[in-house]
């Protein structure tokens, strides 16, 4: 698939947004428990006044900054402003240790850092003082002593330098470094381009039925490659993301978000599946009976009307009777689960496909991008 001029780098996918489905809510995170959101061209404008700080803080094209966050809107816009000054995001898993935190510093010579909360600041101060590459770091939460990410925006940036870096940025150049567990001893950097990401995200845009003004939730971290190209899919697709507040708060995010389409894990599957299991198991009479015969029709599953018409005339009774109550558990507006980083069980695709909760599977590794 040929890649058009205004989406070969990474950071195209947000002005392309904006010259063709401009979002009121292109991001949204809670904040004290309340949804704070962000249009398309606020993103775009505060990650201009963020890679206007960062030039002004001494970063470079080529020079590493690293991002320690929980999923939040302040990821997306931090990792827009890196890239499109031609520097490089180096995303760090927040649960390794600071004696790991100090090793990808020191491999990759990060120069800034970014943190979203306390814990993680405490463990970066660790890591600074072995790793003498590190100059700064700066949080996203409100942290007493700390310099917060919005000290450095430059409220009125210089636009014309920024687009001449922009300009300089090809396809082909390094956008990120990915350490990842996968592999033996120490983490090993997987150097992805621009190129890299953006053309598995253009692919993969046929396979993702939401459109533009629909809604995603995200949850699943963004140091991994796996939801990261899905951010960049939401962009380019014009879908409102939503950030999941924390992985307990998971279901009920799911309920308010009420989102078309998210990722998981099988494991995030296998729960979800037990959990309804064990509900049905607990009723009794014509309901239980009607709960597993509709499992039942689930279970004997085939796409494209294979099963004849009279299974399909079953499979619609069930959607109406049972499985629409899946569907409300899920929200009630779920067009597809994308579900990768393992094997799903073809049990589970089955019975949530039939239940009208289509799962996507994907495949792949950090090395290719991931798809």
């Amino acid at each position: 698939m040929s890649l058009s001029a205004e989406k070969t780098r990474l950071f195209d996918f947000y002005q392309y947004q904006l010259e063709n489905y401009p979002q009121e809510v292109a991001l949204a995170g809670k904040e004290n428990g309340k949804w704070k959101t962000y249009s398309t061209k606020e993103v775009i404008n505060l990650a201009n006044e963020l890679s206007a700080g960062l030039l002004a803080n001494g970063i470079e094209p080529g020079d590493k900054v690293s991002i320690i966050a929980n999923n939040r809107p302040e990821w997306v816009i931090a990792d827009l402003a890196i890239l499109q000054i031609g520097a490089i995001n180096v995303p760090v898993y927040p649960t390794i240790s600071d004696r790991e935190y100090a090793f990808i510093f020191n491999d990759s010579e990060v120069k800034m850092i970014f943190v979203s909360d306390e814990e993680l600041l405490e463990k970066a101060k660790q890591a600074k003082e072995q790793s003498p590459s590190v100059s700064q770091i700066y949080t996203f939460d409100i942290i007493t002593g700390a310099e917060h990410w919005t000290s450095i925006l430059k409220a009125d940036p210089d636009l014309e330098k920024i687009n001449g870096l922009k300009a300089n940025v090809k396809p082909g150049d390094l956008a990120t470094l990915i350490y990842t567990s996968g592999t033996t001893g120490t983490p090993k950097g997987v150097m992805l381009s621009h190129k890299n990401v953006a053309s598995n995200t253009i692919a993969s845009k046929e396979r993702l039925p939401a459109k533009a003004s629909a809604k995603g939730l995200s949850f699943l971290p963004l140091c991994h490659i796996y939801e990261r190209m899905i951010i960049y899919l939401y962009t380019y697709t014009g879908v409102s993301l939503y950030f999941a507040e924390s992985l307990e708060t998971i279901g009920d995010d799911i309920r308010e978000v009420k989102p078309n389409v998210f990722t998981a894990v099988p494991r995030l599957l296998e729960k979800v599946f037990d959990k309804i299991m064990a509900k049905g198991a607990d009723l009794s009479g014509i309901k239980k009976a009607l709960f597993f015969w509709a499992v039942g029709i689930g279970e004997k599953y085939e796409p494209y009307g294979a099963n004849g018409p009279i299974y399909e005339f079953k499979l619609k009774i069930a959607r109406k009777l049972i499985f629409s109550k899946w569907q409300e558990a899920l929200g009630g507006n779920v067009q597809a689960i994308c579900s990768g980083s393992a094997a799903l069980n073809p049990r589970l695709a089955r019975m949530f496909t039939a239940a009208g909760l289509p799962v996507l599977e994907g495949y792949g590794l950090t090395e290719t991008s991931p798809v």
